[in-house]
């Protein structure tokens, strides 16, 4: 064991660390913390502490994420993201004047510390779901500054409530349902538990709501009985309160033209009218969530082209409710949020220009702030918001309101001032791809004019374009003397960016991101990931529902697909804006020799390639799996993927030449009812199989991921627990591929004067004609995700390997020397492998963590990595996406080619001024010297 640990100390002394250097740290990366789409009911304004000055803003977002944000500036102050399956029901409640916030997730209840997060106790349901979750606020002889229980609501083969402990999760007591209702939430009074159920005659017809009471006490059942109710479906549902401060339930009809109210507790019904001149779309009832609140609340009515909404009041002595006032029609889509000042409550209306607060008690308007403008929330309008108010004498003196946008922007306004915004919808990216600046763009373009010219024509556009380029030559010398003093202050000159630009050394790069729900984004690496401009893609393609667009970046433009959408897009890739398809060039793909080149894709379980893009119902080649395998993904090499060297120099100088395809593709298939895995390697041009493997004893339904680059491949395994009771691990495969297995040999097809892409080997060279794998197997201490590798220039710098660790929310840059598949199996490297850095193989990588990318940054939910080069040959450009957003800087060899921080420019040039004062003092004293000794000589 000692043995195996001093091989891999000294591989890994013998290629450069990848750690992210600590002056670099937080300069050359960024990272956006985010935490998904705010649930309406799952999102507060709520003080950590009962002695707390301040509140923080509290939310469990669509992605399962549950997050303190404090609303000054809309920074994290913790979040958690427990393990839970992403269709999984779930709720996060906070009792009045606790420490604790309750969520429960699946099966999962939890309750955390509101100050930093951190668990306080976790009780799991094994094979139930909890459909409901509310805190017991009242109840005899507990104060306000005890741990206040739980009431739970389970389904599951038989429905349950639960009374869980508040200071330590336990179970108190268990109500099991036998009657095969289905349960829809629970509800509480301080002397009552109330379990509401949607109950469905045998005979079918009418749901109706069955209330069942129950003793907080014992949990048994006190009384039960069965609303006078009709309802189609659950979403007929509107509103179903908690607590004293709103006892009630309400469904609509189908057509949303009568509401129907009940207060818990009691059998009788009342029936309202919605008022409106047009369809609703939409009624939503807003209630205070405070126990000692007036039993006041306000119905919202959304139709297609406005909002209006009417307040009522409840009467809890006499069990009746009673219209108080109207709030008149409005334009534009709007929301409301409730709020509470002691007893008080408070309604504040909220649209994309203004936001206006009533009193419950009346109609009087209490305060009005216009919204002042702001470009991130550009032709949005509100979705859903929280509000928090301050009034004095009847007077609001402030009021802020959480809001979520329609455009996926979570903003904070504070009377009428957007204080922050965060771009929540970027934790939906699924895609997302490099772009070019638009002075590469142009650049470009001019090199390919010149290069279809002849030689006096191409040198005669190349002076006039120099000549254009004068008239950006006042503004050049304009910011250098910035650039000169920003040098020498070591201030970092991506920093300082505002406008997307060009820059030296590569590092302001596009990166554009589609989400799944149809959105478009660019960022630019190089200014901390800042936002150039985002769209939605249903304005270019109305009446589309988008499941995930696919994008493919080319010169100038994005290319967008998706399953939703029959057709193509092209947006420009700087702007955003729609390019019309005929002012794009499309091109079928030919190879230097122009013979058209196959595409491939995906179809009916098989992958069929195609000639050219011409379409074609017929594929040009098939590969299907053998029988009871199915293909769950496939990976080819990167376009863009340069090679510096065709062949591996040995220690002996002789050479291993490099099967370098630029048509490779590896398919990943599994058979589930064996628990196997098989790679094949396939020429996407030919179709031929040049290698294949299988693997027993694997989980098939965790991650395979994989990638394919230069002459080598990669691919990760998780080992089924069930066919390898011993352990459950996770296994990294390299696999090297060579022309041959011998040295200074270039295999049968080396001395060929021809080549082809479509047909690649000759019949007569047979298996001979297919690479040499040299290949490898490591176990890994987590979980890979995905995998990327480093891309430079000209592809001279040493690759690194990045895996996506989801376990532990990091990306860690393994170096390629590490896992090198020739390191000697069994014995200590010869001279030569020595010469090579080739290092004794060990069966374990411990992932070093100077290999971390991320360091301190914690990234949830990564679910891509891509990578780009910089002008620099030394460093390749990382940026991660899927949940978090991160970007960053790596150089798998060192900065060679650059100056470092620690380089002290002012003694240099301190020095050089020095030495040429010193030149110009001496030099005429020397020369005085030399021409008297030379008098004194004659």
């Amino acid at each position: 064991m000692r043995l195996h640990a001093a091989g891999f100390a000294l591989a890994a002394c013998l290629v450069p660390a990848a750690a992210v250097d600590e002056d670099d740290a937080y300069h050359i990366d960024f990272h956006h913390a985010l935490i998904g789409f705010p649930k309406h009911a799952s999102t507060f304004f709520q003080k950590p502490y009962a002695t707390s000055k301040a509140s923080l803003l509290y939310t469990l977002s669509d992605d399962n994420i549950i997050a303190a944000l404090n609303p000054k500036d809309g920074a994290l102050v913790w979040r958690q993201a427990p393990p839970a399956d992403a269709s999984a029901k779930s709720t996060l409640r906070a009792g009045e004047d606790q420490d604790t916030l309750v969520s429960a997730l699946g099966d999962r209840i939890t309750a955390w510390s509101a100050a930093d997060g951190r668990v306080v106790w976790e009780n799991r349901v094994h094979g139930a779901t909890v459909e409901d979750l509310e805190i017991l606020e009242q109840e005899d002889g507990i104060t306000d500054t005890e741990a206040k229980d739980s009431i739970v609501l389970l389904s599951g083969a038989t429905p349950s409530v639960q009374r869980v402990d508040g200071k330590t999760g336990r179970v108190k007591w268990t109500y099991q349902d036998t009657s095969g209702d289905t349960p829809f939430q629970v509800s509480s009074s301080p002397t009552t538990i109330f379990y509401i159920s949607l109950h469905t005659p045998m005979l079918g017809g009418w749901t109706k709501l069955r209330i069942t009471s129950l003793s907080p006490i014992t949990g048994k059942m006190t009384d039960h009985y069965t609303l006078n109710s009709e309802i189609s479906s659950r979403e007929d549902m509107v509103f179903a309160g908690a607590n004293t401060a709103a006892p009630l339930l309400a469904w609509t009809d189908k057509t949303n033209k009568v509401l129907r109210v009940n207060i818990i507790g009691t059998k009788a019904v009342s029936t309202f009218t919605i008022p409106s001149k047009d369809p609703v779309e939409r009624v939503v009832l807003h209630a205070p969530n405070r126990v000692n609140s007036l039993p006041h609340f306000l119905l919202e009515y959304q139709t297609a082209h406005g909002h209006s909404a009417e307040v009522f009041h409840v009467d809890l002595m006499k069990n009746t409710i009673s219209k108080a006032y109207d709030l008149p029609h409005l334009s534009g889509r709007g929301v409301f949020a409730t709020s509470t000042s002691d007893a008080n409550v408070y309604f504040t209306r909220i649209t994309a220009d203004q936001i206006t607060l009533v009193s419950s008690a009346s109609h009087g308007v209490l305060g009005r702030w216009p919204v002042k403008d702001s470009p991130a929330l550009a032709g949005a309008y509100p979705v859903h918001g929280v509000a928090e108010v301050a009034v004095k004498s009847q007077t609001a003196s402030a009021v802020r309101c959480a809001i979520l946008f329609s455009n996926g922007e979570f903003a904070l306004v504070r009377n009428g001032e957007i204080v922050w915004t965060r771009p929540e919808f970027l934790s939906h990216a699924v895609s997302a791809g490099w772009a070019e600046l638009p002075e590469e763009e142009a650049l470009a373009h001019e090199l390919e004019v010149e290069g279809h010219q002849s030689i006096l024509a191409a040198y005669i556009h190349r002076v006039k374009r120099h000549v254009r380029d004068l008239e950006h030559l006042p503004a050049w010398l304009q910011a250098l003397p910035k650039r000169v003093l920003g040098s020498f202050s070591s201030k970092a000159e991506d920093a300082t960016m505002d406008e997307i630009q060009h820059d030296t050394f590569g590092f302001h790069k596009l990166v554009v991101v589609a989400t799944k729900e149809g959105r478009l984004a660019a960022l630019d690496v190089g200014a901390k990931g800042k936002l150039m401009w985002s769209t939605d893609l249903a304005h270019f393609a109305p009446g589309t529902t988008f499941h995930g667009p696919s994008l493919k970046p080319d010169r100038g433009y994005i290319e967008v697909t998706d399953e939703g959408f029959d057709g193509t897009l092209y947006i420009n890739a700087t702007t955003g804006n729609l390019i019309s398809s005929e002012h794009i060039q499309i091109h079928l793909p030919v190879n230097a020799q122009g013979e058209k080149l196959v595409v491939f894709d995906l179809v009916d379980g098989e992958l069929r390639g195609f000639l050219g893009l011409e379409p074609s119902s017929e594929p040009v080649w098939t590969f299907a799996p053998p029988k009871g395998e199915r293909i769950v993904s496939y990976t080819a090499r990167s376009t863009s993927d340069p090679i510096a060297s065709i062949g591996t120099v040995l220690g002996d100088r002789r050479v291993l030449y490099k099967y370098l395809n630029p048509n490779l593709v590896l398919v990943t298939a599994v058979a589930d009812s064996t628990h196997r895995a098989s790679l094949y390697l396939l020429d996407s041009a030919s179709g031929d199989l040049l290698y294949s493997v299988s693997h027993d004893g694997i989980d098939t339904t965790r991650p395979i991921p994989s990638v394919i680059s230069e002459n080598w491949l990669s691919y990760s395994l998780t080992l089924d627990a069930t066919s390898s009771p011993e352990s459950r691990g996770y296994l990294l495969i390299v696999a090297d591929l060579f022309e041959s297995s011998l040295p200074d040999d270039r295999g049968p097809l080396g001395a060929s004067p021809n080549a082809s892409t479509i047909q690649p080997s000759s019949p007569s060279a047979g298996e001979a004609a297919k690479p040499h794998v040299v290949s490898q197997t490591w176990h890994v201490p987590e979980e890979i995700s995905h995998m990327a590798v480093t891309r430079t220039k000209q592809g001279i710098t040493t690759r690194d390997l990045l895996v996506t660790l989801p376990n532990s929310n990091s990306i860690v840059a393994i170096p390629r020397p590490v896992i090198d598949p020739r390191r000697p199996v069994g014995r200590d490297p010869n001279a030569n492998e020595a010469a090579e850095g080739l290092a004794k193989y060990t069966p374990f990588i411990p992932l070093d963590p100077k290999w971390v990318l991320n360091h301190k940054y914690e990234l949830f939910h990564i679910k891509g990595v891509i990578t780009s080069a910089s002008n620099l040959e030394s460093t390749s450009l990382v940026f991660a996406y899927g949940g978090d957003v991160f970007g960053t800087r790596v150089a798998p060899s060192g900065v060679f080619d650059r100056l470092g921080k620690g380089f002290n420019k002012v003694q240099m040039v301190g020095t050089v001024a020095a030495l040429a004062l010193g030149v110009l003092v001496v030099r005429p004293i020397v020369g005085k010297k030399g021409v008297d000794a030379l008098w004194r000589g004659s």
